[in-house]
């Protein structure tokens, strides 16, 4: 039987997520103990995925670390850090998609691929040259702001997760999941919704009551709607990013696909201008 050796890394998804390609970029540069990274699936499955792994290897004190997106199971903190949660990491940002939402890193993607089909009349890309860091830069704004209300609704039902008896059965949306819009985005249906989920969750779960999800809705409401959470882009780490990027999609249909943007802003991303990002790879290294 083998024995496991060496520091794992447990992320969520495939080997083609982009949490497994963020840790690969946040380790690439280390040159010692450097980490297996294993793609875990669903994050629901963390503790049975992890037990299994080692006990089919055999390994004892085995040094390891759940990393994962940070979703709405636990709110940013003040300074930028990672997030502990139970025995896993959490990214400060909402999600792994977040740290790529940058106008200037979209619209250089957007010209290199333009410049390209110019010197390559076979290339596929069929889009005009990028509209400018300014008009990208509203589009990523404009999508935000429609999603206000979905994300204040979002916020306020994880608020009535923290008993471990909900978590499990009371989701902060009623699509699938996020990165799935409902088709109207009003602060009202959103909130007739959100009622209908806590109405059918009631008999359930007691702590669980409208009163308080209606509390919490209206912090979110006014955290949401002060003037320095959009001058200083703080949706971009309260937000969904996937929720964020498929606003975007619907908004300017005619634009670049963000899948195909995220592949490429990855090999650009720069780890060090992220503090979260940096503690991480210093646990990996063993240097925090």
């Amino acid at each position: 039987m083998s024995v496991v050796s060496g520091k794992i890394i447990f992320c969520e998804g495939k080997q083609t997520s982009l949490d497994f390609r963020l840790l690969n970029k946040v380790v690439e540069n280390l040159l010692t103990n450097k980490p297996t990274i294993v793609p875990s699936g669903s994050k629901f499955t963390f503790s049975v995925f992890v037990g299994g792994y080692f006990s089919r290897d055999g390994a004892i004190n085995q040094q390891y670390i759940i990393f994962r997106d940070r979703d709405f199971d636990a709110k940013p903190t003040a300074n930028i850090a990672l997030i502990p949660l139970n025995s896993m990491l959490l990214t400060h940002r909402a999600c792994v998609e977040n740290y790529l939402f940058n106008a200037d890193l979209i619209h250089n993607y957007w010209h290199t691929k333009y410049i390209e089909q110019q010197d390559n009349p076979t290339s596929k890309w069929g889009h005009k040259d990028s509209p400018g860091i300014e008009a990208i830069s509203a589009w990523l704004e404009e999508a935000a702001k429609s999603l206000q209300y979905y994300q204040t609704v979002r916020w306020a039902l994880a608020d009535l997760l923290q008993s471990s008896a909900s978590r499990h059965q009371l989701k902060t949306t009623w699509t699938c999941v996020s990165g799935i819009l409902p088709s109207s985005l009003t602060l009202q249906d959103c909130q007739t919704q959100a009622v209908a989920l806590i109405n059918q969750f009631q008999q359930a779960v007691r702590t669980v009551t409208q009163d308080r999800f209606e509390h919490s809705l209206a912090v979110y409401q006014q955290q949401f709607a002060q003037e320095e959470f959009w001058t200083q882009k703080q949706y971009l780490i309260w937000f969904h990013g996937k929720d964020i990027q498929k606003a975007m999609q619907q908004q300017k249909s005619q634009y670049i696909s963000l899948n195909a943007f995220f592949d490429w802003a990855l090999n650009q991303l720069d780890v060090n201008q992220y503090p979260d990002l940096i503690e991480l790879q210093n646990r990996i290294s063993d240097r925090y």
